[in-house]
């Protein structure tokens, strides 16, 4: 609610989810359907500048869910059984995303590379450690369980909650079971960033 009268006029839509708008913006890009049934895509413009607070710590901290609970599923159960209590939790995370829409002809979302990504073969990375462009090569394994998922991703794309050396977001795409992936995906690994033999990598500030 800060500062509106800077960003008034500058709305792209309004919604009526809270909850669908917060994980909108960690995931970066989505669709919104419109009153008359049409669907517009959006994807990451800017950041706040504000870090990001993780909401499912702050219920983990005040004792309202279980660190094994929390997930897109978890927080928005709970959303459902508290709406009384949701705006306040939200308030405690300063981060805000702000968007752009895409052409709706468009493939899938823009990444910061200006390129489309790749469902389940891009990811989102912190510059300061992992260049734009890079290829990495991902070892860790699938939502909720030990099935390996090892790959050689792209580092195609960023985010505000995207902060840490080994830090990255994998893009599962649209639709329902990627949105479910991705609401489960807190998976550990690791990474390899690849880069030509006597290369000297370029870091963000």
């Amino acid at each position: 609610d800060n500062s509106k009268a800077a960003l008034q006029g500058r709305e792209l839509f309004w919604v009526d989810n809270a909850v669908d708008l917060f994980f909108l913006q960690i995931q970066g890009s989505g669709r919104i359907e419109l009153p008359d049934g049409s669907l517009m895509k959006v994807g990451y413009a800017d950041q706040n500048g504000h870090p990001y607070t993780s909401i499912g710590k702050k219920l983990v901290e005040a004792g309202a869910m279980k660190l094994e609970e929390v997930s897109m599923q978890g927080i928005k159960k709970w959303a459902a059984r508290h709406p009384e209590k949701l705006d306040a939790m939200l308030e405690k995370n300063a981060s805000y995303v702000f968007f752009r829409e895409f052409p709706n002809d468009l493939s899938a979302p823009l990444g910061a590379l200006g390129v489309p990504l790749t469902e389940e073969y891009s990811i989102a990375v912190d510059t300061r450690t992992i260049p734009l462009g890079s290829p990495v090569f991902l070892a860790t394994t699938y939502p909720d369980t030990a099935q390996p998922l090892n790959r050689l991703m792209m580092a195609q794309d960023v985010g505000g909650a995207i902060r840490g050396p080994v830090r990255a977001d994998f893009f599962w795409g649209f639709g329902e079971q990627a949105g479910m992936q991705a609401g489960k995906m807190k998976q550990k690994g690791q990474m390899w960033v690849l880069f030509p033999k006597g290369a000297e990598p370029v870091m963000a500030p």
